[in-house]
């Protein structure tokens, strides 16, 4: 069985929680992490944040629910055909990264107002960073398409939309942007937006020849993770380091279910004020991909199982050039980081959420509370295997 780090209990850390809690927002903003109201509100104290968190919940699943139903109203029925999907369908599960044949609704198959829609359905789950980040995939697949000399295989409109699904605030539903190096799965329900399995992937990390030398379009991701392992001293680096060397990819793979087999390297209430803020900056990183009203939602998770039961673990070298890999592993959430394909210039970065990939833990709790008229009964669920609950389409803990 797969461990995780245990939340203090709330009752044994006393009257001091609530200092810990302010000192460690007071690091977060320190570290840059966060803008605007997002930053009022990890300083507005815990039920104020919750509240907000809440309200930023709705408006979130409000703006992508009008985007979605914007897009399909875009689609003939050639292109319906392509793009929609019943939300149980096995599609909804099938992501990858690496650059195969899809069946959704590409990029390259849409007329102007089409792909205008889809990607302002794609602005709405993402910061400014965030959606830089994903069309500079598509940007990076042009020019190995250069390298390569193969625009077939390297097409940077092969970037194909699915809805899963019908578009609702209350009801579940879902979506999904992929193509090589980037598959970004949403699933809602009962006003809340879940943003996992989320993976972004950088080949070459750095352009070395034409007009675009010098480009990186994920430098932060690896530059942020070096300097924390740096700021670590002798003994920290030997928890940190997991193995000298790298492993091929990110281990979890596009498995529909991330685990680990125990969690490893230094806890975040481990490392000194200078480490938390380089940590803080790391994460952030990630965070801040998304619209700031889901990035609330992912701030507002690690707060609730304690940034003090995240850790950080490296494998492979430090230097520069050289194949790494690091993690953030917690209670719920596990970013990958892996750069050793291509001499270590090919990242694949990924973020996963232990209980509510493909929104597993949303969706339990909505056909828990639905009723029967939804066909998925609490009952229902009882004795059955992972397996037959995933077949009969009942969402499950894993």
């Amino acid at each position: 069985m797969p461990t995780h780090p245990r939340t203090p209990d709330p009752a044994a850390t006393g009257r001091h929680d609530d200092g810990r809690r302010r000192l460690r927002r007071r690091r977060f903003l320190g570290a840059g992490v966060g803008v605007g109201a997002l930053a009022f509100l990890l300083m507005a104290g815990p039920v104020a944040y919750s509240a907000a968190t809440e309200m930023a919940a709705t408006r979130a699943a409000e703006r992508v629910v009008a985007a979605a139903e914007a897009f399909i109203a875009t689609l003939g029925e050639e292109e319906r055909e392509a793009a929609l999907r019943d939300f149980d369908h096995d599609d909804r599960y099938s992501w990858y990264f690496t650059p195969v044949a899809r069946n959704g609704l590409p990029l390259r198959d849409m007329s102007f107002e089409q792909r205008t829609a889809a990607l302002a359905l794609l602005q709405v789950v993402t910061s400014g960073q965030g959606f830089q980040k994903a069309t500079g995939v598509m940007r990076l697949e042009e020019i190995l398409a250069q390298i390569e000399n193969n625009p077939v295989r390297r097409d940077p409109e092969n970037y194909h939309f699915w809805i899963f699904g019908t578009p609702s605030i209350d009801e579940p539903w879902g979506w999904r942007f992929e193509g090589h190096h980037i598959s970004l799965n949403f699933t809602a329900a009962d006003g809340v937006v879940v943003s996992n399995p989320s993976f972004i992937g950088a080949n070459p990390a750095q352009v070395r020849d034409g007009p675009h030398a010098g480009w990186r379009l994920l430098e932060h991701e690896e530059d942020r993770g070096r300097a924390l392992m740096r700021a670590l001293d002798a003994e920290q680096r030997a928890v940190a380091l997991i193995s000298e060397t790298a492993p091929r990819d990110i281990i979890t793979g596009n498995d529909r279910h991330a685990l680990l087999e125990r969690v490893e390297g230094v806890a975040f209430g481990e490392m000194t004020e200078e480490q938390q803020h380089l940590f803080l900056l790391l994460l952030g990183e990630y965070v801040d991909n998304l619209d700031p009203d889901l990035a609330r939602q992912r701030l507002r998770q690690i707060e609730e199982t304690g940034f003090e039961n995240l850790h950080f673990a490296w494998a492979g070298s430090i230097e520069p050039g050289q194949p790494h890999y690091y993690r953030i592993h917690g209670p719920v959430t596990l970013i990958e980081y892996d750069n050793v394909q291509n001499n270590a210039n090919h990242i694949h970065t990924v973020w996963r959420d232990l209980e509510n990939d493909f929104g597993e833990d949303l969706l339990r709790r909505h056909y828990e509370t639905a009723g029967p008229e939804h066909g998925h009964s609490h009952d229902e669920a009882e004795g059955l295997s992972h397996d037959e609950m995933h077949a009969r389409g009942i969402p499950h803990r894993h």
